[in-house]
């Protein structure tokens, strides 16, 4: 993949400006994983001075999203993109830096395909796992994806 996360990061200050300010940032991004962070602080907590769940959602999203968007970039065709559905549990009070990992790239790759010979719209679920920095999950989020050529 040839997106830097710093060039993304930079998409994310215009596109995606509540991301960028609440200080979601994306530190690996490959056709099978992406890792994104996210510190807490004052303005990204909730009352009860953990992570706001809103937050963690937004990184979570976009350690799949990324590279949802970079494989569509790559395929060369028009391909839209959508959040369907999303389910996440909460396990641990999410205090300092969080981390969330997808590694289900390899799903998005068959779903082009797939869309792209069919011409039909595909889904496809990803799961993102958020962990504090003693390495205990705080977060899991599912994200379905749906994609399908633009007319």
């Amino acid at each position: 993949m040839a997106t830097k996360p710093s060039k993304f990061n930079t998409f994310t200050f215009f596109k995606l400006p509540s991301a960028w300010w609440t200080g979601v940032r994306l530190t690996h991004l490959d056709e099978k994983k992406a890792v994104t962070t996210v510190k807490h602080k004052w303005a990204n907590q909730n009352p009860f001075k953990s992570m706001f769940w809103a937050v963690q959602g937004m990184a979570a999203e976009l350690s799949t999203g990324a590279m949802v968007i970079e494989q569509i970039r790559e395929s060369g065709k028009k391909i839209s993109m959508l959040v369907q559905n999303n389910n996440a549990n909460f396990s641990k009070k999410a205090t300092g830096r969080i981390t969330f990992t997808c590694e289900d790239g390899h799903l998005i790759k068959e779903a082009i395909e797939q869309t792209i010979t069919t011409g039909e719209g595909q889904k496809f679920w990803m799961k993102s796992v958020g962990v504090n920095e003693d390495g205990v999950v705080v977060s899991t989020f599912n994200f379905e994806w749906t994609i399908r050529l633009k007319q």
